[in-house]
Order: C-alpha cells, then sequence, then structure tokens
C-alpha cells in the first residue's frame, strides 16, 4: 500500500516494520474525534481563503460521509493503514480525489494525532466524572440508610472508638469528591487546542487557530507550537487522577472484602456479585472487590509506562509518543469497569447491623470517653487517660467490660466517678455524642450529607 508521506524515500518499508509502526489497533476508537477535528479545520481553511468555500463544503461533506458510513456499519476500519488518520484521509482522497488531499493543507499528523487524544480524553472525563457521581450518590443512600447503625471505627486494624457505619461509608464519599475534583479540574488543561502547530514551528499560512479551537468547544489554545505537539502532561495527570481514584477503590474494596468473611460478618455480598469454589461448597468469594484491588495495580503501571516513556524525550515530537494512547486508553476502560462493577456491589450489598453492634459492644472503645468523662469532673486528660487505661486492663484481666463494671469497682480507681458514668460509657451515647464538625454524630453527619449531594450534583 502507498504511504501518505512517499517523496523524501520510495516508502517500501518491510512488512515486519509496517507492523511495528503501525497504531490503527489502538487509535481507531478515535476515527470520530480525528474527523470532527478535521471537519473544522476544513471549515478554517475555506474561511480563510486557504481552499475555496466549495473545496471546504466538499471536504466537510465528504467527511461527514465517512463517519456516517463508519457508525452505520457500511464502512469499516482497514487496518492496513498506518493510523486513522492514515485512513481517513485514505478513504475521502478516494471519494473526492484531488479535493480530498488539501484536506492536510496547513497541519501535520503530529497536531493532528494530539488534537485527537485531547478531544478524546475530554469525552473519556466526562464519562468517568459521571461514573464516579452514580457511585457517590449509591454510596450516599447506603450511608443514609444506616445513620444510626453502630460498629467499631478502627486504627491499625484494632477497634478504636465507635462510629455508624453511614459515617464510615461517606469516608469514601469524601474521597470521590476530591476525585471528581480533581478530574474537573485536569478537564481544563486537557480542553486546550493543539491544532496548527503543525509539525513542531507553526505555519507559513494565515490560519485561525483560535476559530477552530472555538468550533471543537476547546478553553484556549496551545501558545508555544512546539510544547503543543510534543505535551502529554494532560494524559499524566489523568493517569495520575485515575491511579488515585483507583487507590481509593482498593482501600474500599479491602475493607469490603474483611467485612463480608467470617471474621467480621459486617456485610453480606449479592450472590451477583460474588464467585463460589470449584472445590469448597461452603465458599462464597468476594471476586469482584479483589479484582477491583488487583486492577489498582494495572492502571498504576499505565502511569508508570508514560512517565517513562516522556521522562527522556527531547523536543518536540518523537515516535515514542505513539505510545502514549494504549495505556491512557487501558487505564480509562478499566477505571470506567470497576466503577460501574462497585456501584452494582455496593447497591445489593446488605450490612449486618447486629453483628456490627456487638464488635463494638467488645474491644474497649469507650475507653476515651471514660477518659472524657473524668476530664469533665476536672482531672487533666493524661491523668484522666492512665487511669482509664488501669480500668481496662483490670476489665481484661477479670473478663468485664466498661458498661458491667461495679460503681465500687470504679471508685477503686477514683472518687469522681458517679452513677452518670454508665451513661458516658453507653456504646450509642458515645457514638452520637460526637457532635464536633466532621465527627460521628447525627447532627455532623447530616452536614455530611447535604455537602455530598450538593457537590455531587
Amino acid at each position: 500500500m502507498a504511504k501518505m508521506w512517499a517523496g523524501r524515500t520510495d516508502a517500501l518499508t518491510s512488512k515486519i516494520a509496517d507492523d511495528f509502526n503501525s497504531s490503527i489497533s489502538v487509535d481507531k476508537r478515535m476515527y470520530k474525534e480525528d474527523i470532527t477535528g478535521s471537519m473544522a479545520h476544513a471549515a478554517m481553511l475555506g474561511a480563510k481563503g486557504i481552499i475555496t468555500e466549495t473545496e471546504a463544503g466538499c471536504l466537510i461533506d465528504g467527511l461527514q460521509s465517512v463517519l456516517d458510513d463508519l457508525e452505520s456499519g457500511v464502512l469499516a476500519v482497514d487496518e492496513n493503514c498506518e493510523d486513522i488518520h492514515m485512513f481517513v484521509e485514505q478513504v475521502l482522497t478516494e471519494r473526492l480525489g484531488d479535493v480530498g488531499r488539501k484536506l492536510h493543507t496547513a497541519r501535520s499528523r503530529n497536531d493532528q494525532v494530539a488534537l485527537d487524544f485531547r478531544m478524546y480524553l475530554r469525552g473519556e472525563t466526562d464519562e468517568i466524572c459521571a461514573r464516579i457521581k452514580a457511585l457517590g450518590q449509591a454510596v450516599i443512600e447506603l450511608a443514609e440508610a444506616h445513620k444510626e447503625t453502630i460498629m467499631p471505627g478502627y486504627t491499625h486494624l484494632q477497634r478504636a472508638q465507635p462510629v455508624t457505619f453511614g459515617h464510615h461509608m461517606m469516608a469514601y464519599v469524601m474521597m470521590l469528591i476530591r476525585d471528581l475534583d480533581r478530574l474537573s479540574d485536569c478537564r481544563k488543561r486537557i480542553n486546550i487546542s493543539p491544532i496548527g502547530c503543525c509539525a513542531l514551528a507553526g505555519t507559513t499560512y494565515d490560519t485561525d487557530r483560535r476559530m477552530v479551537a472555538e468550533e471543537l468547544s476547546f478553553e484556549g489554545i496551545a501558545m508555544n507550537s512546539m510544547d503543543g505537539v510534543s505535551d502529554r502532561d494532560f494524559a499524566l495527570e489523568m493517569l495520575s487522577c485515575l491511579s488515585i481514584l483507583m487507590m481509593h477503590l482498593s482501600r474500599f474494596a479491602e475493607e469490603i472484602i474483611l467485612w463480608s468473611s467470617w471474621e467480621f460478618k459486617f456485610v453480606e455480598l449479592s450472590d451477583a456479585f460474588t464467585t463460589g469454589s470449584s472445590i469448597m461448597p461452603q465458599k462464597k468469594n468476594p471476586d469482584m472487590a479483589e479484582l477491583v484491588r488487583g486492577k489498582t495495580g494495572r492502571v498504576y503501571g499505565d502511569l508508570m509506562a508514560l512517565l517513562t516513556t516522556m521522562k527522556g524525550l527531547p523536543l518536540a515530537y518523537n515516535k515514542d509518543m505513539q505510545e502514549d494512547k494504549e495505556g491512557v486508553f487501558d487505564a480509562c476502560d478499566t477505571v470506567k469497569m470497576c466503577l460501574d462493577v462497585f456501584k452494582g456491589m455496593i447497591e445489593t450489598m446488605t450490612p449486618l447491623p447486629e453483628n456490627m453492634l456487638n464488635a463494638a459492644r467488645g474491644g474497649f472503645i469507650n475507653a476515651t470517653d471514660a477518659a472524657d468523662y473524668l476530664v469533665g469532673k476536672g482531672l487533666p486528660f493524661r491523668s484522666a487517660y492512665k487511669i482509664s487505661g488501669q480500668i481496662v486492663a483490670k476489665c481484661i484481666r477479670e473478663g468485664k467490660v466498661l458498661e458491667t463494671l461495679s460503681l465500687d469497682e470504679y471508685k477503686g480507681f477514683s472518687d469522681l466517678f458517679e452513677e452518670d458514668i454508665y451513661d458516658a460509657v453507653n456504646i450509642k451515647n458515645c457514638t452520637f455524642r460526637r457532635t464536633s464538625e466532621g465527627g460521628a454524630g447525627p447532627e455532623s453527619f447530616n452536614a455530611q450529607i447535604e455537602f455530598a449531594k450538593e457537590r455531587l450534583t
């Protein structure tokens, strides 16, 4: 097949070199962006008199017919072409003749591919943000349904203080809100048009780059032509955002895996989002959560791969940068799938409040409240902390809990203890009295819900 770049050489590369050089199997998914970008470019060429208005109209109509035929299935992408840009131009030239050959005036594949990539990632960002919002809303619904479900909160995987299951869920909603913020901010830097930078130095034609940018809904143009064709910061930033998002999903998945085990049994996962064992009939495996946790490493790898590809490249465009898309596309596909699966898993998951409450009643997670009780009676916190620890040690030796210790036993540690100590160490009271902003108490929880709903909509 004749190469579009034949001229300086006879362009007769070997089959193995053609296969190695080809990117169409990866970049063919950008066909719509490539055609839409070319239509805007053709319109600008016509408006500036670089080609005639008639030729511009002919190019736009021809490009629209290629797009229609691809989307209807009448036309299939020819993977013998080097890339999607060459395929579109080849089909257009076959249909329009010499007019088709005028499309590439005042641009290069270098700025063309950067344009397509930015347009594609802009759309992917919007899709991922929509999925984050959907998952966030599903978690909020679960949190609201369990705003009074007491469970132990943990540090170091040791029972620490009582919280509600709803409060715990809202911690993950806050992470998702930050993910949404990061991606939304990243989108601003994705949405900068490189078209018109050409190969690296701009062009001698009297083009209007801002006209094309506006037509394609970009917020601005790359202000340096060399940077415009060689910048992949936007892709790296998006991969970084997706990696952080996957880290959040992985942490959430890890808790679900723990909670669904017999050792915790805080939740029951739906059969629709678990699998069985091939040999052990009693097993119900949290495979979807485990896969989310595993696929996090895959997205991290995509980020590291592109960072490594870019780290030693001189300006401007280098063929190494053809490796930019596959990892980003993989990360986008992986994240979208994980968000969809996670939403379904959350919506069908059954919390087990009694098991959570029973766990909260053990482990002395109300010990801090016993110390705070003494502080309220005038004792310095460090002294109160020591007494509370001594009481816990006594309970452990004698198989008791703070709620069952007699008042005389309490007074053996301090005369400040009165009958109201039992109200202070009641698990529900300990939880609901945490009224500080952001805490586990009802008023704070309601404020978190209101904040999250506003941010997600």
